[in-house]
C-alpha cells in the first residue's frame, strides 16, 4: 500500500470514529444526571401552600434539593394516593383522613407525627360591615339572609367537616346547611369570600391572615370542634431517601419560625 493510500485509509478511519467519540463524550452528562437525587413529592392540604412554598426553597436553599409541592383537599390527596399517585409525604388538615390512609397501609406508620395546630374562624369581604358574635344560637342565617355560607364540603373537606361540627354544636346548622356554598377546599372558600360571592365564610385563621381582601369576623370557640390538628407522615410506597430528611426539615427552627408568623401553632 501506498503512503497516499495509508493516509487515506488513517483518515477514513478517524472520520468514523469522530461522531462515536462525540456520541461517547455527548453520553456523559446524561449518565451524571441518572444519579441526581429526585425531587421529593409532597401532598399536602391547600391550607398549608404558603407556608409549605416558602419552606420547600429555604430547605432547597441549604440542601440544594428539591421538594415538589401539590395542595387540594385532604380527602383528596388521600384518594389519589390509594390510587397510586407517587406521593413521598402526605400531609393532613386533619386526623381522620390519616387515619384513613393508615387503615388502609398506605402510609409509613413510624414517621407518623402530629406537626401542627391551626383555628376555626368566620370571615368576610374586608370592607363588610358585619359582626357577630359567635356563641350558641348566634344569628348567622340572618347576617345570610338569602346569601351563601362558604365553606369546605362539609362531609368531605376538614375545613368543612370542623365547620359543620361546630355549628351542629352551636345550634345553628340545621338553619344555614340550604344556604352552604361547598367548596373543594378550603382555599376555593376563602375566593368566593374575597371575591364578594358569598357574604361569609368559614376558613383557618392562617387562611385568613393570608390574604388582605377578607376580615374575621370571629373565631370558632375551640370547645365547638375538635382541636385542628395537621398530621404528617411518609407514604409506604416512597422509595425516596430524601423524604424522611424533608419531614425533619419541617421541625427545624428554620420550618417553625416559617409556620408561627403563618399563624399555625407548631406542635411539640
Amino acid at each position: 500500500m501506498t503512503k497516499l493510500a495509508r493516509l487515506s485509509v488513517c483518515a477514513l478511519a478517524f472520520a468514523l470514529a469522530g461522531p462515536l467519540i462525540a456520541q461517547a463524550q455527548d453520553a456523559q452528562p446524561f449518565q451524571s444526571n441518572a444519579t441526581e437525587t429526585k425531587p421529593v413529592l409532597v401532598f399536602a392540604a391547600a391550607s398549608l401552600k404558603n407556608a409549605l412554598e416558602r419552606i420547600a426553597e429555604n430547605w432547597k436553599s441549604k440542601t440544594g434539593k428539591t421538594a415538589t409541592l401539590s395542595f387540594a383537599a385532604s380527602s383528596a390527596l388521600a384518594k389519589q394516593i390509594e390510587s397510586g399517585a407517587p406521593a413521598d409525604l402526605f400531609i393532613s388538615a386533619d386526623l381522620k383522613w390519616m387515619d384513613w390512609s393508615a387503615e388502609r397501609k398506605l402510609i409509613d406508620d413510624a414517621s407518623r407525627k402530629n406537626l401542627l395546630g391551626n383555628a376555626l374562624v368566620l370571615i368576610a369581604p374586608k370592607d363588610s360591615a358585619t359582626t357577630l358574635k359567635i356563641e350558641k344560637g348566634f344569628a348567622l342565617a340572618d347576617a345570610l339572609g338569602n346569601e351563601r355560607l362558604a365553606m369546605g364540603q362539609p362531609d368531605s373537606v376538614p375545613a368543612g367537616i370542623y365547620g359543620k361540627t361546630a355549628l351542629t354544636n352551636l345550634g345553628v346548622w340545621d338553619v344555614i346547611e340550604p344556604n352552604v356554598a361547598g367548596a373543594e377546599n378550603v382555599r376555593v372558600a376563602l375566593a368566593y369570600v374575597a371575591r364578594g360571592e358569598t357574604p361569609l365564610g368559614i376558613v383557618y385563621a392562617t387562611d385568613a391572615k393570608s390574604y388582605a381582601g377578607v376580615k374575621v369576623v370571629d373565631t370558632f370557640p375551640a370547645d365547638s370542634h375538635p382541636p385542628v390538628v395537621y398530621p404528617v407522615a411518609v407514604t409506604a410506597s416512597s422509595t425516596n431517601a430524601e423524604a424522611k430528611a424533608f419531614l425533619e426539615f419541617l421541625s427545624t427552627p428554620d420550618a417553625t419560625k416559617v409556620f408561627e408568623d403563618a399563624g399555625f401553632t407548631v406542635l411539640k
